[in-house]
C-alpha cells in the first residue's frame, strides 16, 4: 500500500476530501466570535521564563529519542543519531510584520545562536506560525538541508537558502538523512501568506523512520480518513506529534482540536502522543490553556499515553510524561 500524491485544480492544491478552509465568507462570523469571546486567550500571568541548557545536547539521548518543545510546532527532535528542527519560529510575532499580530506568550527557551548542530529542517507549510522569515534568514547560510512541501522552496531560496540544500517533496516522497528516512504524508489544511496566493503551495505532515524509532510530525491538519491510511501504511508510531490548539467552531475542517487529535493518534496506531501547536500564540477564541486541559480528559477516556514536557526541556520520549507545567500559570 502506498500514499497517493497531492492533487491540484489549476494552480491550486486541493484537499482529498471536501474541506471548508474558513475563507473570506467566514470572516464576519469569525470576527463576531472573537469580539464576543470572554475566554482567557492570552495568559494573565507571564509564562516562564523557560530555559534550555545547551550542554544537554553534548550527550546523545540514552533511548535514542529525545524531544525539546521550543513552542507551538517548533521542535528539536533527536532520533537515532540525527537532529531535526521542525517549523522553526523564533520571532516575537507570527505575522507579515513584527509591529502587530499574534505575539508570543513566552520567549524561545533557546536562542538561535545556541542551537546545537541541526542535521535537517522540516518546513511543513507556508503559514506565518510555521514558516518564519527572520528565523529562516538566520538559518539559511548554516549549510543545513531543508525538507519542505511543494512550492515552499521559493520562500526558502528568496531568504538566502542555497537551492541545492532545499528538498521539495510531494506526499509520498522521501529524503534520507543519516540513517533516517523522512517521508511527506497528507494533511487536511490550506496554505498562503496573503489574500491572493491561497493554496498555491502544498501542506504536509511527515513520517520520520529510523533504525530504532518511527515517529509522526502532524504539523497542521483537520481530522480526516487520511490518518488511518497513514497509520496503516507507515505505522505503528512510537510517538505522534499532533496539533491540539487553534480550533474554532467556524473552521473544524482545518484544525482538529483535542478530541479529534486524540482520535487521529488512535488512527495512526500511536503509542505516545505529544500535543503541539498550543500554548504559544493567541490564534483562536479558546483559553490558552484549554487544549491541554481537554487533551488530559480525552487521554483518560481513550487510554492514551501523553508526552507533555515543559517548554525548553529536552526530554526522552520513550515513556509517557506529563509535567502539567501550564497549571502553574492558570488564573
Amino acid at each position: 500500500m502506498s500514499i497517493p500524491g497531492s492533487r491540484k485544480e489549476g494552480n491550486k492544491f486541493v484537499n482529498t476530501i471536501p474541506t471548508d478552509a474558513a475563507g473570506l465568507g467566514k470572516m464576519v462570523p469569525i470576527l463576531k466570535e472573537y469580539i464576543n469571546n470572554s475566554a482567557e486567550n492570552t495568559p494573565k500571568k507571564t509564562l516562564g521564563p523557560f530555559r534550555t541548557n545547551p550542554a544537554v545536547y553534548e550527550t546523545a539521548p540514552a533511548s535514542g529519542l529525545r524531544v525539546t518543545w521550543i513552542g507551538h510546532s517548533s521542535l528539536i527532535i533527536e532520533i537515532d543519531g540525527i537532529r531535526i528542527l521542525t517549523d522553526p519560529v523564533w520571532s516575537n510575532r507570527v505575522s507579515f510584520t513584527q509591529y502587530f499580530g499574534p505575539k508570543r506568550f513566552f520567549q524561545p527557551p533557546l536562542a538561535l545562536t545556541e542551537l546545537p548542530k541541526i542535521d535537517v529542517i522540516i518546513s511543513s507549510h507556508d503559514h506565518y506560525d510555521h514558516l518564519d522569515k527572520d528565523t529562516i534568514k538566520f538559518l539559511a547560510d548554516k549549510q543545513i538541508p531543508f525538507i519542505c512541501s511543494l512550492g515552499v522552496g521559493k520562500y526558502l531560496e528568496s531568504w538566502g537558502t542555497p537551492k541545492n540544500y532545499i528538498h521539495e517533496v510531494d506526499w509520498g516522497d522521501s529524503v534520507t538523512i543519516g540513517d533516517c528516512r523522512i517521508t511527506a504524508a497528507p494533511a487536511r489544511h490550506f496554505s498562503g501568506r496573503g489574500a491572493f496566493n491561497r493554496d498555491e503551495t502544498l501542506w504536509s505532515s511527515f513520517v520520520i523512520k529510523g533504525p530504532e524509532h518511527n515517529i509522526y510530525f502532524g504539523a497542521d491538519s483537520g481530522y480526516s480518513p487520511q490518518f488511518k491510511e497513514i497509520g496503516d501504511t507507515y505505522g505503528p508510531f512510537d510517538l505522534t506529534m499532533l496539533e491540539i490548539g487553534a480550533y474554532g467552531k467556524y473552521w473544524p475542517d482545518i484544525h482538529m482540536g483535542p478530541d479529534n487529535a486524540s482520535n487521529a493518534h488512535i488512527d495512526l496506531k500511536g503509542k505516545i502522543m505529544m500535543p503541539i501547536h498550543w500554548g504559544t500564540f493567541n490564534l483562536a477564541p479558546h483559553a490558552w490553556y484549554e487544549p491541554a486541559e481537554r487533551i488530559e480528559k480525552y487521554a483518560v477516556e481513550k487510554n492514551i499515553n501523553l508526552f507533555l514536557p515543559q517548554p525548553g526541556q529536552p526530554t526522552e520520549a520513550g515513556r509517557p510524561v506529563n509535567t502539567g507545567w501550564w497549571k502553574h500559570f492558570m488564573q
